[in-house]
């Protein structure tokens, strides 16, 4: 099982880079874990990237598993409603609501 471990920040100017990070894993058979334990700061560009491979690669019968994934990255998943895409289980930290300022 291979391992792709993500960097510190997803902010939107890294999406392109995130890209092609995944890219060589796009196809690979069999399980790939993401370690997401880095994740300090991630913008909604990066969910995307994200949520396109784990979408590909489910269409292509291939499992993507995150691992060990910061606060920060399961609130963005959180607050963009896609946390059950990416199989993974909101903690009691990332369940309070939040308030839009906007």
């Amino acid at each position: 099982m291979s391992t792709v471990a993500l960097a510190q920040d997803l902010g939107i100017e890294t999406s392109s880079d995130l890209k092609q990070q995944l890219a060589p894993y796009l196809d690979q058979p069999g399980d790939l874990q993401v370690d997401a334990s880095e994740v300090g700061r991630i913008h909604t560009a990066a969910v995307q990237v994200l949520y396109a491979f784990v979408l590909a690669r489910q269409q292509g019968g291939h499992r993507t598993v995150f691992n060990n994934a910061t606060a920060t990255f399961l609130d963005a998943l959180r607050l963009l409603g896609v946390l059950q895409a990416f199989v993974l289980e909101p903690s009691p930290d990332t369940l309070k609501s939040v308030e839009n300022a906007a």
